[in-house]
Parts: structure tokens; sequence; C-alpha cells
């Protein structure tokens, strides 16, 4: 057996095991600067606070492993939450500030997150427009819709409907709250699709080669217009679960979620240029980042304001790794 044989497995095993790995680095580390750091409090608030980049980094990992990106989703995320809270508050002279009325904002969200995927979808898959160029695009555009509704301050929900709707962050069964749940479920899902389904197989293959996966009767088109679908619609899933928390919307909503969303991705083992993802992997990832940003709170060891950078050399250095990872291959 040859040396390039022998080693091969070890490096497989080196990258399934790294994110772990980190993982439990940084839980070992926590737990030895503050004593709190592992307190069922704390555990369950990095949990929650994970659930709204992880339900979205999930939909990431199809977009990317399939060749994509998108760059929009805080910005439409900000926008869904700004165009969910008009609503409720239109509908509370006329239906009262009731379940009926959070209702039709949930669907509200989830319509409008799926129209906003499918445009991007759209755009990408029908124009051949850069994917880069149009969600980045589309983040501007979408930023500056929510800024122009809260008219350069603030949106916020009907209190009356904020107290009835809180329950849908802060509430749950069994000590565990419902993004927490409604994460977990989401992976489930994207798990079993990506590793026992055609369309997790379609996503990988192509991107590793699109002209391959044509040949091979692959629709690229449509599994990729579905990606853009399925992410926009958990962006609005997320949304759902994240107005509850503040009751609120701006033009600071969902700042950088996008860098997370695609760190938590890299992080996790997802091939940047596509072709291999990995759902737990993502999960992984977000809550790497979310211990970091936890930690940074938590200790005075580095600024917590220093987050954002922090998160960017972890991506340069995730893909970094990714290429020397392959170019050893």
């Amino acid at each position: 057996m040859s040396d390039a044989t022998a080693t091969a497995p070890r490096r497989i095993r080196m990258t399934v095991i790294g994110p772990i790995l980190a993982l439990v680095l940084l839980v070992v580390a926590g737990a030895l600067m503050n004593p709190n750091f592992l307190g069922w409090d704390n555990v369950t608030n990095v949990l929650a606070r994970s659930a709204f980049i992880g339900i979205i980094a999930v939909g990431m990992t199809f977009v990317i492993t399939a060749g994509g990106l998108d760059l929009s989703v805080g910005s439409m995320a900000a926008f869904i939450a700004g165009l969910m809270i008009l609503v409720m508050n239109s509908l509370v002279p006329t239906m009262g500030a009731g379940v009926t009325v959070i209702l039709v904002g949930m669907a509200v969200a989830l319509l409008a997150g799926l129209a906003a995927g499918l445009l991007n979808g759209i755009l990408i898959t029908r124009l051949g427009i850069e994917a880069f160029i149009v969600t980045l695009g589309s983040m501007g555009i979408y930023r500056s819709l929510v800024t122009w509704l809260a008219d350069g301050g603030t949106l916020s929900l009907d209190f009356t409907l904020r107290s009835l709707y809180q329950p849908v962050y802060y509430g749950g069964i069994f000590g565990i709250t419902w993004p927490i749940i409604v994460f977990a479920v989401v992976v489930v899902i994207g798990e079993i699709v990506m590793r026992s389904t055609a369309f997790g197989r379609h996503c990988a293959a192509i991107g590793s080669n699109e002209q391959v996966a044509k040949y091979s009767s692959v629709r690229v088109d449509r599994v990729r217009l579905t990606t853009y679908a399925a992410l926009g619609l958990l962006v609005g899933i997320a949304t759902i679960m994240y107005v509850p928390r503040l009751g609120s919307a701006s033009s600071a909503t969902g700042m950088l979620w996008e860098l997370e969303a695609i760190a938590a991705v890299i992080i996790g083992g997802t091939v940047l240029k596509g072709g291999f993802g990995r759902v737990w992997g993502t999960v992984i990832g977000v809550l790497i980042l979310t211990l970091i940003g936890n930690l940074l709170n938590l200790t005075d060891f580095v600024s917590p304001y220093l987050n954002g950078a922090i998160q960017g050399a972890i991506i340069v250095l995730a893909v970094v790794l990714q290429r020397e990872g392959k170019a050893r291959a």
C-alpha cells in the first residue's frame, strides 16, 4: 500500500472531526473562562440565538453545494420582518389583536420569503446573471425597502400583539424553546434531503460539474431555482421566530446574517465552489460562531465589537484550509 493510499483515510477523518474538535475546544475554553458558561440559561440562550442563523444556513448549504451564493438573506429577513409588522398592525383595527392576525403575519412572511427566493433564482437561472451580482443587488434593495417602510426609524409591533406573539420565541416544551425545536426539525429534514434524496445528489452534481450534470439529465436550472426558493422560505421561517424576540424591525435587523450563514456553511465542511455539502457540519459551524460571540460577551478577553472581524477571518481561514486539503488530496 502506497503512502498516499495510507494517508487518504486520515485526511478524510480530519475533515470530519476538525469542526467537532473546534467546537469541543470552545466549550472547554468557555467553561474555564466563565463558570456560568455551561449553565442551563446560557446554553439555551446560545441555542436559541443559533436558531435564526442556523435555519438560514441549512438553506444556504444547498445553495452553495449547487455552486450558488446568496448575499441577500440578512436584508431579506429585515424586509420580511418589516412587512410582517406592517401587515399585522394594519389588521388590528378590523380583526383585533388575536391569533388570527399573527397567523396572517406568519403566512405573509412565508410567502414573501418564497417570492424573494424565487426572484433571485429566476434572475440567476433564467437570465443567466451571476449569483453574486443578483444577490448583492437584492441585498441593497431589501435593506433600502425596510428603511423606507420604517421611514428611517423602527417599525414596532402592536403592544397587545407583541405580548401574544412572544411565546413563539420564549415559550416551548420541556424547557426547550420553539426556535430550538424548529431549528432541529429543519436540520433533520435538511440532512435527510441532502443525503438520501435525488435532489441532494443533484445539488452536489451541479456544484461539482454543471455540464456533466446536464449530460446526466439533471435539470440544472430547476434544481438551482429550487435551492434559492427553499432558502427564501427558510429566511421567512427564521424571521417568524425572530420577530417576537424584539417585536420590531429596522434597517439594522439581520445585519451580517449573510456573513454568519456563509461562514457556518464553510466552517462545517461544505465546499465554497460547490460539489459537496454537509448539513450536520453546518450546524457545528453555527454553534462555533455563536459560541465565539457568546464568549466575547461573557469575558473581557476580546472586545465583542470584533465579532464580525473574527467571523470574516474564520471564513478566509476555512477556505484556505479547504484549498490546502484539496491540493494535498
